[in-house]
């Protein structure tokens, strides 16, 4: 599949597109099997129909991994991200230490926080991004309970390298938790050498919304949470949407989408680099699709996103501190598009930036 047909693939967007970040547009195929399982429960029963999707979940777990090195069979469904860091954590026994970056996601912290952990910054040098030699010195030194990783954040699209933190874990006992709601589909998860991971459908895998997945390491879970997990009540019909979705990814070749992924960041901050006022975050080569933009002094970030929806029909993301409570000290606007973006839509993006903001 060339990019232009991953386009062509799916409805066409109104306006400009580049919040992916946040929420990837599914293909029709995806809609169409999603509509269809949910048509086959109206038709023979939920329960009958779940079973029957049977062979397609499946599919989608050995996506997933596939994506992230886990067995299969280690792999659950889930609601979202933020569900999996919730299962995770209701299921945790241990001391309530947890390390992880500065730039830690807002409602991750709350969740954390909610469960009783105390949490500790992993070092970061200057451009926010991990400082690997120093966060290996610090969690050998003085070991957390646990350490929750994030590869890609959710306000600034700095990749971080996980391999010393997995080592510097492995070798002093500290179990790790990867988040790859951002990462997922996006960069290479295949040797994240973790106890568990989790991610979210919706964002550059380009399936449903109310889908994500958990995966673990054998035995991480307790048998109660386990039993609990495969009788809870589920939207099968996005699940199989997700599925299908995974396949789509899979088949269009995830290491040319990450190519083709990091080419599309830089085409982006490049052409942003243009807009009068506005501070591009990220370097221009940063290997990842998102690109933070901070605005001039008396703009209201807020405002300028709503304003571009409304005027130019261009969505954006629009970044509270509250996203990243201990690294922001000022709200943002976040540019994240897909595979498909075109020079066409960039120079909209500009042209309406410039105009609103």
């Amino acid at each position: 599949m060339t990019f232009a047909e991953w386009r062509t693939a799916r409805p066409a967007p109104v306006g400009v597109h580049v919040d992916s970040a946040a929420c990837s547009r599914p293909s029709f195929a995806v809609i169409d099997a999603t509509a269809a399982h949910a048509r086959h429960e109206a038709e023979v029963g939920g329960y009958v129909a779940a079973e029957a999707a049977g062979p397609v979940l499946a599919a989608g777990r050995a996506a997933v991994s596939a994506l992230t090195g886990f067995a299969a069979d280690d792999v659950v469904y889930t609601t979202g991200a933020n569900n999996g860091l919730d299962i995770l954590l209701a299921d945790w026994t241990g001391e309530r230490t947890v390390a992880c970056i500065p730039g830690e996601f807002g409602p991750s912290l709350l969740t954390l926080a909610r469960y009783g952990f105390e949490v500790r910054p992993l070092p970061t040098d200057d451009a926010g991004r991990l400082d690997a030699e120093a966060a290996v010195a610090a969690l050998t030194a003085d070991p957390p309970a646990l350490v929750h990783f994030t590869p890609l954040s959710s306000h600034r699209g700095i990749v971080h390298p996980v391999a010393p933190v997995s080592t510097a874990c492995r070798a002093a006992g500290i179990p790790l938790i990867v988040d790859l709601a951002q990462a997922f589909a996006h960069l290479d998860c295949a040797d994240v050498d973790a106890d568990a991971v989790y991610g979210t459908s919706r964002k550059w895998t380009a399936g449903p919304r109310g889908v994500g997945f958990l995966a673990t390491r054998p035995g991480w879970l307790s048998e109660p949470t386990l039993l609990r997990l495969g009788h809870n009540e589920a939207n099968v019909a996005a699940r199989v949407g997700f599925a299908l979705a995974l396949g789509e990814h899979l088949a269009a070749d995830p290491a040319r989408v990450r190519a083709r992924l990091a080419e599309v960041g830089a085409r982006t901050r490049t052409a942003l680099a243009e807009v009068p006022g506005w501070q591009v975050v990220e370097p221009v080569d940063e290997p990842s699709a998102i690109t933070t933009l901070t605005p001039p002094d008396g703009v209201d970030a807020a405002q300028v996103r709503a304003r571009l929806i409304a005027e130019h029909g261009v969505v954006t993301t629009y970044l509270g501190v509250e996203r990243a409570p201990l690294e922001m000290t000022r709200p943002a606007l976040r540019v994240s598009p897909h595979v498909d973006v075109t020079a066409e839509d960039l120079q909209t993006v500009v042209a309406a930036l410039t105009a609103v903001g």
